[in-house]
């Protein structure tokens, strides 16, 4: 199944659930847009590092990109990659050079993740349509 990249387009308040933001990615090389809620902490999390705001103590996606590379393990793509009942899957695509591992993922935290690693974060048609 072919994968469809996506961008982060923006992040607002969400006015149908109290304390949540919409993120919404849209199609790369299209013009569809995936909205979908996250919580605070996470919209937090993202909105930090697409500013490339300095925190004086580590956020938890800092914490853990700061562990994988200690490691040496990098996150080579963010794959959405299920929607069930409104709620959105992904995948961390993670490699230590010699092992590639599939991890499973809240998409908040595997899209703020994908921000630290300058990753890639992909679907596919089924989830876009």
């Amino acid at each position: 199944m072919e994968k469809i990249r996506l961008d982060i387009i923006g992040m607002s308040y969400s006015q149908s659930q109290s304390g949540a933001y919409a993120l919404i990615l849209g199609e790369r090389n299209g013009s569809r847009r995936l909205p979908i809620i996250i919580g605070g902490f996470e919209a937090q999390s993202i909105a930090i590092e697409l500013e490339k705001i300095k925190t004086p103590r580590p956020l938890t996606h800092d914490l853990f990109k700061a562990f994988a590379d200690a490691y040496h393990i990098v996150v080579s793509e963010v794959v959405i990659c299920k929607f069930s009942e409104g709620v959105f899957y992904a995948m961390l695509v993670c490699s230590n050079g010699e092992v590639t591992k599939e991890v499973d993922s809240r998409t908040s935290d595997a899209i703020a993740l994908a921000l630290r690693f300058g990753c890639p974060v992909y679907t596919y048609e089924n989830i876009m349509s």
